[in-house]
């Protein structure tokens, strides 16, 4: 085996190793979700803009499915190196602390577990309500409402109608306030394990991550009765 891949193998092993996966994995994706984030918001430019955002993605054909394999690559290697790092804590450390250190944590990294298991339903949750179009008929090419033209998908009409239903609403309402604050602990944890945390970077996670969170929260549609909708032209 060569010298190379054995250092490979031995550094993935270390405990130090998978905290470095994880944090490198979950900077890629922060980097997707600032750029799906961005591409979302042009749902309040109106109609045209986000299905011609939409298009393009689509247009992209075999790329698409290459940045997509290496999202998922990035999912599993986040999950599995989190997983494996909880159970080497809990080998390293079979009793508890006599001093309560939960007290001292915040309630971010409290839930990152369970706020993490919530994202993860919410993601395969948000693939089969618009991608595979599960449970609804965004793709039937008998519904002329979801076409702008054939073989193009009408995506403002299908987040239009998706979010009219109040318990799909109030579950990405619950998931995008888990999500902040699994970025609010994962962000500042990215820059600690990576060494690069300064009293700079600390004053930039204050600041990002809180406006970050807040564009989240606008990424519900625009109401189907404003002026903008095509519900009213």
């Amino acid at each position: 085996m060569p010298p190379l891949v054995q250092y490979l193998i031995r550094f993935y092993q270390s405990s130090i190793g998978k905290k470095i996966m994880v944090a490198l994995t979950g900077a890629a994706l922060m980097g997707f979700l600032v750029a799906h984030l961005l591409g979302n918001l042009l749902i309040f430019s109106g109609p045209e803009a986000i299905n011609s955002y939409a298009k393009k993605l689509h247009d992209l054909g075999p790329l698409l499915y290459v940045a997509r394999a290496g999202l998922l690559l990035f999912v599993v290697l986040h999950i599995v190196c989190t997983i494996q790092l909880v159970k080497i804590n809990r080998a390293a450390r079979p009793q508890k602390y006599a001093v309560d250190t939960v007290r001292q944590a915040t309630k971010s990294s409290r839930i990152m577990i369970w706020s993490g298991l919530t994202i993860l339903a919410f993601v395969l949750y948000h693939l089969a309500h618009f991608t595979w179009a599960l449970g609804n008929e965004y793709h039937n090419p008998g519904i002329a409402r979801y076409w702008v033209e054939p073989g193009v998908h009408n995506v403002y009409n299908m987040v239009i109608d998706g979010f009219r239903v109040w318990y799909v609403s109030a579950f990405y309402i619950i998931a995008m306030f888990l999500l902040c604050s699994h970025l609010s602990h994962g962000f500042s944890s990215i820059f600690q394990t990576l060494g690069l945390a300064t009293p700079r970077s600390r004053r930039m996670k204050a600041c990002r991550v809180p406006v970050f969170c807040c564009a989240c929260q606008r990424r519900s549609p625009p109401s189907p009765s404003c002026p903008n909708s095509l519900n009213s032209r």
